[in-house]
């Protein structure tokens, strides 16, 4: 006897079209993680001020998360993606029409922290791509269940990561070092273009994105409502806590990577970007598989393991530091980071009210990811402080000791917290 399966509804070609805008966008970011620090890093020595670029960058997910709520609730979610690739676009063509001034970069870099006006200029274009990446995100995040159906999103959210860590960690990476070496201003050059590309793939979506809603009130007391609502779930509230740690302590390990890379591991810039493949692979594989092996092991089980992956991370680059080794640390904090933000993302895409999932994923998003420039600077300061009674080459591995110690802290204190009876509880399963 035949037993009839209900076809699964196609994801359809607006889906496509943020995939592959998303894809555009995250093969810029690619470009980006190396292109910022290896950029400072040219200009100084100094690990706080190379932290303090990369802190630039991701500030705005502390003091703009929560706004950037209320207005993607309030506006067209489409137009506002548009507009903030548009933002970047025009930054980065600026930065590297700087670049290309003889003279602004220094032949070699400073020791100390740097006075150079290049090193200032870099500090507020990483500002200003920081709060366009703020909004642009927030906005991209409520577009997907207003073009997938529900019962899609893990496998949407799938395919998206899959693509992201593809560009993101794969192809950026890698690309980035290879356009460093032929010319620094064509790396940030091509790297605003692919945003201007990301921008009209989304401008082409058909429909209206705009949530239907009560007329709208003080934005302060609507940003209340969204916390309200994200603290009256104690697993939301939870995640989100934990996404912060979890989000300080990967950036910390990193940001220190870059001179650790350099100075103690012996890479140029181009085995660098492939040292990051790593990370792409794990993404990809975590991407691509992630749905499987969630229903396999069960999504308390996948979250639990993202934390000790980190906590992974940490401990290689101190005991084995040969690429071989941090390259595959690298591919499993990916692989079960990535399935971390499938299970987290479909679960808020599918549980939050349409209306209200701009002002909660805000912040959500606020706790989640607020805290990366504390891990960047932490990261930074760790090896200042610490060379002030070790060798260098010890100095540069303290932020991974220190991660170490706080991702162990992390898992013991987020065990319990994401059981299995948590995560049936909240979604009602």
């Amino acid at each position: 006897m035949n037993q009839h399966v209900t076809p699964q509804p196609k994801l359809g070609a607006s889906f496509y079209r943020l995939w592959l805008s998303s894809g555009l966008a995250n093969l810029a970011d690619g470009v980006g993680i190396v292109a910022w620090p290896w950029l400072a890093s040219l200009i100084t020595r100094d690990p706080l001020a190379i932290s303090m670029v990369a802190a630039a960058q991701k500030l705005p997910w502390f003091l703009f998360a929560l706004p950037s709520g209320v207005i993607t609730d309030r506006l067209d979610r489409r137009m506002l993606v548009v507009a903030m690739d548009f933002v970047r676009f025009v930054t980065l063509m600026a930065l590297a029409v700087a670049l290309l001034v003889p003279g602004l970069l220094p032949e070699n870099p400073v020791a100390d922290f740097p006075t150079a006006t290049l090193y200032w200029l870099l500090l507020l274009a990483a500002l200003l791509v920081g709060f366009a990446e703020v909004l642009r995100d927030n906005s991209a995040v409520t577009l997907m269940p207003a073009i997938v159906p529900l019962e899609r999103l893990e496998t949407a959210n799938g395919r998206m990561g899959s693509l992201e860590v593809l560009m993101n960690m794969m192809i950026g990476p890698p690309l980035a070092g290879l356009l460093i070496g032929l010319a620094l201003p064509l790396a940030f050059g091509l790297y605003g273009l692919a945003f201007a590309f990301a921008g009209m793939l989304i401008l082409s979506i058909p429909g209206r994105f705009r949530a239907e809603r009560a007329a709208p009130r003080h934005w302060v007391a609507e940003m209340r409502e969204g916390a309200a609502y994200l603290f009256r779930h104690p697993l939301l509230r939870d995640l989100a806590i934990g996404l912060g740690a979890f989000n300080a302590v990967e950036n910390m390990l990193l940001i220190g990577l870059v001179l650790y890379a350099q100075e103690v591991m012996g890479l140029n810039s181009a085995h660098y970007g492939l040292l990051l493949t790593g990370a792409a692979a794990g993404g990809l594989l975590g991407g691509l598989s992630g749905e499987h092996i969630i229903r396999r092991l069960g999504p308390s089980a996948c979250l639990r393991l993202a934390i000790a992956a980190c906590l992974l991370l940490a401990v290689v680059p101190l005991v084995l530091p040969s690429a071989v080794a941090v390259w595959l640390a690298l591919l499993l904090a990916s692989l079960t980071g990535m399935i971390w933000n499938i299970i987290t993302v479909s679960l808020r895409q599918r549980m939050i009210p349409p209306h209200l999932l701009g002002r909660v994923n805000s912040v959500y998003r606020f706790f989640g990811l607020g805290t990366m420039p504390l891990g960047l600077i932490v990261s930074g300061l760790s090896v200042t402080i610490a060379e002030g009674f070790m060798p260098r080459s010890q100095a540069l591995a303290a932020p991974f000791a220190l991660g170490a110690v706080l991702s162990l802290l992390l898992l013991i204190g987020i065990w319990k917290r994401v059981s299995p009876k948590a995560l049936r509880d909240f979604s009602g399963r």
